[in-house]
């Protein structure tokens, strides 16, 4: 059965950075494209950075350039590194599958940036 458990979220001043982490279990890790996703109440949960099996990278508009997504096979971990944050960002993040994502969701960590 799979298992997302995400990590490294926290309360920080704008301009700041944080690294989140996501370790997956009950999958084969390194044949799925991964993404992080966020979601701020009222609103659907959205698609923000994702990484293939090949290690391609895609990003949503409005971080590129201050977000990294990358991975570790050998850790079946994903890691999203955030730069240069912005209150706008501020969300429950989330990793799961980044094309088709699966049916179970862990319980996201909370990123809050203060102005």
């Amino acid at each position: 059965q799979v298992q997302l458990v995400e990590s490294g979220g926290g309360l920080v001043q704008a301009g700041g950075s944080l690294r989140l982490s996501c370790a997956a279990s009950g999958i084969l890790f390194r044949i799925y494209a991964m993404g992080w996703y966020r979601q701020t109440p009222g609103k659907q949960r959205e698609l923000v950075a994702g990484i293939t099996n090949a290690g391609s990278t895609n990003y949503v508009d409005s971080v590129k350039g201050r977000f990294t997504i990358s991975r570790d096979n050998a850790k079946n971990t994903v890691y999203l590194q955030m730069n240069s944050l912005k209150t706008e960002v501020t969300a429950v993040y989330y990793c799961n599958e980044a094309l088709s994502p699966f049916g179970y969701w862990g319980q996201g960590t909370q990123v809050t940036v203060s102005s």
